[in-house]
């Protein structure tokens, strides 16, 4: 489906600064893809098809393993773009991450040629590589958190994020955290019998926020 580029442009205000040959080239090729929730964008080893910008919903990028499990490296929400793409399309390599929509996803997605034109233009340049220094942040924080701190701490912080009624199987906390559902289980279990929290069916109750929060920050 076609969109307004104003819609576009709203999300992604670095477009108007480029050339009006530009802007005419990426109105043309603004074709919105709407997508289902659960589905997989992009997977490991696939060729890049495109740029995409995401006009709404959320893509959820993570690390997966041979055995199943993933760890989660960060989103891609309206207004934000997915760097993993961004290098797979400057180095022309296949993604080595996969793509999941969170929700149903409607985005629009740049073709290679039209890419490689836009990061001659400064604005649009130094957009991209001001994603790249965010996402490498964040990369590096979750880089700390699995290395340096104990999972005990890493599931606290994360409940502790979510209010205080955490609608959530444990699997998928399991998943956010890098981890295996048993290890979750156990550690939940734990918690409950701490008093820290209450676990109900696909939900947990926050009952003493002061003691996650202690464990959480536990050196």
């Amino acid at each position: 489906m076609s969109i307004d580029p104003p819609r576009l442009e709203a999300l992604y205000p670095v477009l108007t600064e480029l050339p009006a040959q530009l802007r005419e080239g990426v109105a043309a090729s603004a074709q919105a893809i709407t997508v289902p929730a659960g589905a997989t964008l992009f997977d490991e080893r696939q060729p890049c098809q495109g740029f995409p910008f995401v006009l709404s919903g959320a893509i959820r990028v993570a690390k997966v393993a041979a055995n199943g499990r993933e760890l989660p490296l960060y989103r891609v929400t309206p207004g934000e773009t997915c760097i993993i793409t961004s290098s797979c399309l400057l180095g022309n390599a296949p993604y080595n991450a996969r793509g999941t929509t969170e929700s149903e996803t409607v985005l629009v997605l740049l073709p290679q040629g039209l890419f490689t034109e836009l990061l001659a233009q400064t604005p649009f340049r130094n957009f991209i590589f001001h994603l790249f220094a965010e996402r490498m942040a964040d990369l590096m924080r979750l880089v700390e958190e699995v290395a340096f701190r104990k999972l005990d701490q890493r599931l606290a912080a994360l409940l502790l994020g979510r209010g205080r009624i955490v609608h959530a199987t444990h699997q998928q906390l399991a998943d956010e955290l890098g981890s295996v559902r048993e290890m979750v289980s156990r550690l939940l279990k734990g918690f409950s019998e701490q008093g820290l929290v209450g676990l109900g069916r696909e939900q947990i109750e926050i009952r003493d926020a002061a003691g996650l929060r202690r464990m959480a920050e536990a050196v």
